[in-house]
């Protein structure tokens, strides 16, 4: 299984699907259908039925019941994009096998390497392949790993009739780094009663309450005048837009919070003189604090227009997604099942609040209780990322294995 699963990833990550942001499409860019139809070819040759992709680039597919009793219907999803603010184009993966414990040379021209002083998980994987990107671009792992095990998975099922299951439906998704990945999913024609998707970290890595989330854009107007007679008169733009920033509470930015501590982040600042632009994200688990801290932004650029004038800052605030827990703990069966099949593969679990979002997050307030699972990666989004092969393994042995116990 491992050759077949190495084979999927590194013919998958390979192909730029590359998110963007500022687009006004949907998806946002059409490279990402190039993948999508690569893997609806894929899903008919494994055998999967109800195979399609639609124009907004959602593939789904079914794998019709060989049980005769009434059982939920299981879907697992997982996002096709990549994350737009990394360079994922001509991504060239290596491949180390029977790792040595060491440091990892990523590429020596350009000085990119894993250390076991910077990332000491490394060593838990002696003896293991990995798997890196070159140097110059992210893996992709996030998400095309989970996307290679479901392909698995659905493939072992097939191969293996006497293998007894329900209705599992599949999807993969477009977009989902934007924030943008289920807009336009329609969950009722999808049609299963709840799913998984397979988005997270490192093996054993679970995940069914997420942040509550908002991004705010501040624009900044400034006065610009002529330097050498500016006093009393010119307002700059660049300095108001600092100023607003230090108002802030710098314990709460996100390099120095962790577990279920919120904050806000800095994401974009553009400026000069005369005009602007300062973006952040506003996260908290707790729904209270979370709506304090969009409340602590507004006042804060209050403070700032009553000091230079109204008009002088001007924000757009939007929700973007709420924690999944309010959703999934009326059906918590479905986070002890993947639970007991993680145990019993001899793995240990690793319940933990995400520090970010999922579709499953959205896919759970529009019907869909939708918990995620690991698919081993490490350090998405950068030059440093990689993933061990034989994690994947697993991932595709949980999938199997929750597949399983379902039937009970």
């Amino acid at each position: 299984m491992k050759q077949e699963i190495l084979n999927r990833f590194l013919r998958y990550v390979q192909i730029d699907t590359q998110s963007d942001e500022h687009s006004k499409t949907y998806p946002s860019t059409k490279k990402q259908f190039d993948l999508a139809n690569l893997l609806v070819k894929e899903l008919k040759e494994i055998g999967m039925e109800e195979v399609e992709v639609d124009k907004h680039g959602y593939v789904t597919a079914t794998l019709p019941s060989n049980i005769e009793k009434e059982i939920p219907v299981i879907g697992f999803l997982a996002h096709m994009d990549t994350a737009p603010d990394m360079n994922g184009t001509k991504v060239r993966p290596q491949v180390f096998e029977n790792y040595d414990g060491e440091d990892i040379i990523i590429n020596k021209e350009l000085n990119v390497s894993l250390l076991i002083e910077e990332f000491p998980e490394l060593k838990e994987y002696k003896g293991q392949t990995i798997i890196t990107a070159s140097g110059k671009t992210l893996l992709g792992a996030d998400d095309k790993a989970g996307i290679a095990e479901i392909m698995i998975a659905m493939e072992f099922l097939i191969k293996n009739p006497e293998i007894e299951h329900g209705t599992i439906k599949v999807a993969f998704t477009p977009d989902e780094e934007i924030g943008k990945g289920v807009d336009r999913f329609d969950v009722k024609k999808f049609g299963a009663d709840y799913a998984y998707t397979l988005d997270g970290g490192p093996i054993g890595e679970m995940e069914y309450e997420n942040f509550n989330a908002a991004g705010i854009s501040i624009q900044i107007q400034g006065r610009n005048i002529h330097p050498g007679y500016a006093k009393g008169r010119m307002i700059n733009a660049i300095l108001v837009a600092s100023e607003l920033n230090d108002m802030l509470p710098i314990e709460q930015r996100p390099e120095l919070t962790e577990n279920y501590e919120g904050f806000f982040h800095i994401i974009r600042f553009m400026g000069t003189v005369e005009t602007a632009e300062i973006h952040y994200i506003i996260r908290d688990h707790d729904k209270e604090k979370f709506e304090q801290k969009k409340e602590f932004m507004k006042d804060v650029i209050s403070l700032i227009n009553k000091k230079y004038g109204k008009e002088v800052a001007k924000y757009k605030l939007e929700d973007q997604y709420n924690n999944m827990r309010e959703k999934i703990e009326p059906v918590f069966h479905i986070v002890e099942q993947a639970k007991e099949a993680m145990i019993e593969l001899g793995i240990t679990p690793d319940i933990k609040p995400i520090r970010g979002g999922t579709d499953g997050a959205r896919l759970s307030y529009m019907g869909l209780p939708c918990p995620n699972l690991f698919t081993g990666g490490h350090n998405y989004h950068g030059k440093h990322e990689f993933i061990p092969l034989e994690s994947m393994e697993k991932a595709v042995q949980v999938i199997l294995k929750i597949i399983e116990r379902s039937t009970k």
